[in-house]
């Protein structure tokens, strides 16, 4: 008898002492070590479900997006009511250049699979 219990308070003991390790660990990783570019999942669900690629050629009216998720080219429609945020601040389609990276928020359509766009990132992007 004299076993078990000297065994079960080695047990709860080191329970114990892990729970206090693991707090540790937690309350040591929400202080992000990364000042220089921010933290990466503010800034991540900023454009979390957005179309990336690099823009490949510009039209009034509609730009082409080169190295995107589906592997070939995608034509993406510009509205007149199509936002653009440039590092972070409102920005115009005039500053979006051919070889920039952006994220574009697309609405598709769901009987021709046309994309349009509702936001286009590009730049630096902030945390909010």
């Amino acid at each position: 008898m004299r076993v078990r219990t000297i065994f079960f308070s080695i047990l709860i003991g080191s329970v114990l002492a892990a729970q206090v390790i693991l707090a540790q660990d937690a309350k040591d990783a929400a202080k992000p070590d990364n000042a220089r570019f921010g933290n990466p999942n503010d800034i991540g669900r900023k454009v979390r479900g957005d179309l990336y690629g690099e823009i490949k050629s510009i039209k009034e009216g509609e730009i082409v997006l080169d190295k995107t998720k589906f592997g070939v080219e995608q034509t993406i429609r510009l509205e007149p009511k199509t936002k653009y945020v440039r590092d972070g601040k409102s920005g115009t389609f005039a500053q979006l250049k051919v070889s920039d990276p952006v994220y574009v928020q697309v609405k598709t359509d769901k009987k021709t699979g046309a994309m349009t766009a509702k936001r286009v990132t590009s730049g630096v992007i902030s945390a909010p």
